[in-house]
């Protein structure tokens, strides 16, 4: 019989329009603002007594909240606020509360209930213009990058001295200057030669202090510049590599000026997590353990990580840092204990050979480093007068998170045990992984931001969307009546659809997106156009009214797939190609093809059989 759907067709297109208006649905519960905590290292942990404290800290100030929670295995808490003009003033209280040893970020937290997300429905994860991310502004600390170079070059130009036989005394370094005291002048001009051969970053110059001969080392100019853009640069892959660990959909990681790093983060959830992750200078040295008789200048004391164990010595000189790390992967050992797998590379390989061939049975120490930013009250001169204020520092902490007996010669390959917790473990890793700061980074400005466009602008946008699909109802409907109606519930379907799809697939809309649904809408009804124009046409040549409907559906499938493959492989590669804005109109462009030919299509179709099908009509209301 001509018309008529099996009932498996009717089935499964219920099944799908209702799994659309529940994954739609989801898109319904705005986000409330909210304060994220979660600790400056895997060691702190927040507790409800924490969020009660803050709580009634908020309440005294008169800022309303909702609620709090714990989340994330008691690794971080959320406070609920009511107002979003409420966030910044509530963010300073809680850092107040709380102190240096949390980390304080402004998110938004969803409402979408509980059986929603039982069924993996969430909302639309939405671009920086339509309020959905953080904007984070870094700046970079030249001067600790500067020491930290300075540092490296030190315990090269020692180990080039021991090595050549060369004596000489070890003094402090004073503004970044190296120093080096001798005896004898053949062992200072022995000195100068190997040196001015070796590094042609130094400027060499000498002085007599305390009946020695002291050889300094001064940075060129150009060194000094080198290493401020190196450690721009490499700040700035660095948070580009750790962005990808986040998981972030479409993030914006780029140079601002000479020493700033700009980071916007669309669609984050946990942004107290991500400004913990992004702004951790963390760095491992690997050390022999001191033997007993070793002098006191050579050797250096540190306290365990957590206190777990007494103090232990080791030696000054480091075997290699956390720079040489390939690869690092947590797991846990065969007692079940967490550990971090490394993976060197050949430099770092080789170093490490070196260091423990004639060290089997010692023990050799992994110092944790961590650069910790605290805030300081200073008095600075504002407009004349003289007040405290704020300035961002930071504290260097060294710690040991193991020390294990060499059982042998050590490679590339080799783990690190003594950690505390898996956590732990995982956040070493990730942040080996995806590299080392080359300096320490502070958090100059953050905020959740809103509408980059303002919001008139995204108010007219979801106008436009209503105003054409209106528009398109009516057209539809003026030109082709009760069928026309049918294509109008399709089009409410397929932007139904189109949503939840997104939902599904954690795109990002964006405003350019709004204008691809709003194109999509203009499109979608094009294979209805063409049907039942085609429709006219077979009614209009003699053909009964129910031939008329199975030729016209089936006769101009052939031009619909064929219209919209050719601008779905249009979508694809501006999705390829492009980047931010082209690729959120390019992901609502596609989607909306897909989900235009099924409801323009199959849906359309089976409500005109529903209607008509099986049904002797002599007119059809066309």
């Amino acid at each position: 019989m001509l018309n008529r759907y099996p009932l498996w067709k009717y089935l499964l297109i219920l099944v799908v329009l209702g799994l659309g208006l529940v994954y739609a649905m989801p898109n319904l519960y705005p986000d409330d603002p909210a304060i994220q905590i979660s600790g400056s290292s895997s060691t702190y942990s927040v507790e409800q007594r924490d969020l009660d404290r803050i709580e009634l800290a908020l309440n005294q100030a008169g800022i309303q909240t909702k609620g709090t929670e714990v989340a994330n295995l008691a690794r971080s808490g959320l406070v609920r606020l009511v107002k979003r003009s409420d966030q910044l003033p509530a963010q300073d209280i809680v850092r107040r509360t709380l102190g240096d040893q949390f980390v304080v970020a402004q998110n938004l937290a969803q409402t979408t209930p509980d059986w929603l997300k039982a069924i993996g429905a969430g909302p639309m994860k939405l671009g920086l213009d339509l309020s959905g991310g953080v904007h984070f502004l870094l700046e970079v600390d030249m001067d600790k990058a500067i020491e930290a170079r300075v540092n490296v070059y030190e315990s090269e130009v020692r180990t080039l001295l021991r090595g050549e036989r060369v004596r000489f005394r070890s003094m402090p370094s004073q503004a970044n200057v190296l120093q080096f005291g001798f005896t004898d002048a053949e062992q200072l001009d022995q000195a100068q030669r190997l040196i001015a051969r070796q590094y042609s970053q130094f400027q060499l110059s000498t002085v007599t202090r305390d009946e020695l001969e002291v050889l300094r080392l001064a940075l060129t100019d150009a060194e000094m510049a080198s290493i401020r853009e190196y450690a721009v640069n490499q700040n700035l892959t660095t948070v580009r590599n750790r962005v990808n660990e986040l998981g972030v959909a479409e993030p914006l990681v780029q140079r601002q000026g000479a020493n700033r790093i700009v980071v916007e983060l669309p669609g984050v959830q946990d942004t107290a997590e991500a400004k913990r992750i992004l702004g951790k200078t963390a760095n491992l040295e690997f050390r022999l353990a001191a033997e007993l008789d070793a002098p006191r200048a050579t050797v250096e004391n540190f306290e365990f990580r957590g206190g777990s164990r007494p103090p232990a010595d080791v030696e000054r000189s480091v075997i290699l840092t956390g720079d040489q790390v390939t690869n690092a992967q947590s797991n846990f050992d065969e007692n079940g204990r967490p550990q971090v797998n490394i993976t060197l590379d050949g430099h770092g390989g080789e170093l490490m050979t070196r260091a423990t061939r004639n060290s089997v049975g010692r023990g050799m120490a992994v110092l944790f480093i961590e650069q910790r930013q605290i805030t300081r009250e200073v008095m600075q001169e504002v407009d004349g007068v003289m007040q405290r204020v704020e300035v961002p520092a930071f504290v260097e902490e060294k710690a040991i998170i193991s020390l294990a007996t060499i059982q042998s010669t050590l490679g590339n390959n080799f783990r690190i045990t003594g950690l505390d917790s898996p956590a732990e473990a995982s956040e070493l890793a990730l942040l080996l992984r995806a590299g080392g700061l080359a300096a320490p980074m502070y958090f100059v400005e953050e905020r959740t931001i809103g509408p980059s466009l303002g919001a008139e602008n995204i108010a007219k946008g979801i106008t436009a969307t209503q105003v054409g699909f209106i528009l398109v109802l009516i057209f539809m409907v003026v030109v082709y009546r009760v069928f026309g109606i049918f294509a109008g519930i399709a089009l409410s379907f397929n932007l139904v659809l189109l949503l939840a799809l997104m939902s599904l697939l954690g795109a990002t809309l964006t405003l350019p997106g709004i204008a691809g649904i709003v194109l999509t809408l203009g499109m979608a009804v094009d294979a209805n156009v063409l049907i039942f124009s085609r429709i006219k046409e077979e009614v209009a040549a003699g053909m009964s009214a129910q031939r008329a409907i199975h030729e016209g559906f089936d006769k101009a499938f052939s031009a619909i797939v064929d219209g919209n493959l050719t601008t779905l492989l249009v979508g694809v590669i501006l999705f390829a190609m492009g980047s931010g804005p082209i690729k959120g109109f390019a992901v609502t462009l596609s989607l909306g093809i897909l989900t235009s030919m099924f409801s323009a299509i199959m849906v359309t179709r089976a409500m005109v059989n529903l209607t008509a099908g099986g049904r002797d009509i002599k007119k059809l209301w066309l």
